[in-house]
């Protein structure tokens, strides 16, 4: 990974000021060099800016500035082995030069040398207060760490640059990277220190199922059950499977009921599992057992009070129950928990359609109408994205 920093803005504290006393013989010269460096280096020369720096620094060796400066330009420019001499030697010459230490720890970063970068890193990125380059020494130093097989600080490091830039797309892509690295690591340190626990069996399990491969995130689900058969958590998971191969295998009846045991068997173990509660309630009121289901949804919303999905199944199965009086209050609280759920003002008409209130029927079907033309719309707008060529710069 090569990092191309706009680091002209986060070391806007460094300065090269020519010492004109002190080079009376070179002066106009000087001048001219530091001119020209610095007008190319303002409009992204970064060849000529180096040229000039260049002959700059062979004039004017004790100048710390000049050598900063130069490399500062190599760092733009990805070469990173000649910005360390030349930032070395700024340091040397005046070791107060700001924030020049941190460049030159995210360069030693950049050739590999992670633990010659760190102290540099790690003072960069807990001390600076600039966003730029507490951002640049943030990605740096959590590259170093990585490369240094410090996985628990690199995933710190990444932690606190997403809190600090959360919709930073290179900062989200590093920590995605290092979030699954450190997840699968994990994974095979729990295999060579457990290798027939339970806990491997459930992390296989739930890998297996978000990769979609439903029958054998099953069979983990029951390795599980079958060293602790009484384990909480494992019947739902197994529920929630069977009913995402009964909708990808197109046999709804059998999955659903299928699924319906392993619900049961969840609320047998442990009667707050307010999602076991729901599931089984769904499929009983897909089922028309609208009694059953509403038992269920009721379970549900006693142990979850703020069980958005669960009001609403609640208040679905009292209207068809023709129960519409007692429908209006977990359809009124499915709203105060998600008013942009368009559907819970459907069932809102409803229960009022039944109730004969037409007005209220009325002002609930129109902002159910309202919300939905706002969902099409943004769906509309997504396709329209997805469907384009975008717009780019041209050559």
């Amino acid at each position: 990974m090569v990092l191309r920093l706009m680091i002209l803005l986060s070391l806007s504290v460094i300065y090269f000021v020519s010492d004109v006393q002190a080079q009376q013989a070179n002066a106009a010269q000087l001048q001219r060099y530091s001119q020209e460096g610095e007008k190319a280096l303002a409009e992204g020369r970064y060849d000529e800016a180096a040229r000039a720096y260049e002959k700059l620094s062979e004039l004017a060796p004790n100048i710390a500035e000049a050598h900063a400066r130069l490399g500062l330009i190599y760092f733009q420019q990805g070469r990173f082995e000649q910005s360390v001499p030349s930032l070395r030697q700024a340091i040397k010459l005046k070791p107060t030069l700001p924030n020049t230490d941190i460049l030159l720890g995210m360069a030693l970063s950049e050739l590999g040398k992670y633990q010659e970068a760190l102290p540099a890193l790690e003072k960069g990125f807990k001390r600076v207060t600039d966003p730029a380059l507490k951002r640049a020494s943030g990605l740096q130093l959590q590259r170093a760490y990585t490369g240094l097989g410090h996985d628990d600080k690199a995933v710190e490091v990444a932690l606190e640059l997403t809190r600090l830039n959360p919709k930073d797309p290179e900062v989200l892509y590093h920590a995605s990277r290092l979030f699954a690295n450190y997840a699968y690591l994990s994974i095979v340190k729990l295999g060579e220190a457990a290798p027939d626990s339970l806990w491997l069996y459930l992390a296989d399990g739930e890998a297996k199922e978000s990769q979609g491969r439903i029958d054998d995130a099953i069979r983990e689900y029951r390795k599980v059950l079958s060293l602790q058969p009484n384990r909480p958590g494992i019947h739902y998971r197994i529920g929630r499977a069977l009913l995402a191969r009964g909708q990808r295998a197109g046999d709804d009846n059998a999955s659903l009921a299928e699924a319906l045991k392993e619900f049961e068997l969840e609320l047998q173990l442990d009667p707050t599992n307010a999602n076991a509660a729901y599931e089984a309630g769904e499929i009983h009121r897909k089922s028309a057992r609208f009694e059953k289901a509403r038992e269920l949804f009721s379970q549900a919303v006693k142990y979850y009070p703020d069980f958005t999905e669960a009001h609403l199944g609640l208040g679905r199965t009292l209207v068809s129950l023709g129960r519409a009086e007692e429908a209006l209050a977990p359809l009124r609280k499915a709203i105060s928990l998600d008013a942009a759920n368009e559907f819970s003002w459907f069932q809102l008409a409803q229960a009022q359609r039944l109730l004969g209130n037409q007005g209220e029927q009325q002002k609930a079907l129109a902002e159910y109408q309202r919300l939905r033309e706002l969902k099409t719309q943004a769906e509309n707008k997504i396709l329209l994205r997805q469907e384009v060529t975008k717009q780019a710069p041209d050559k």
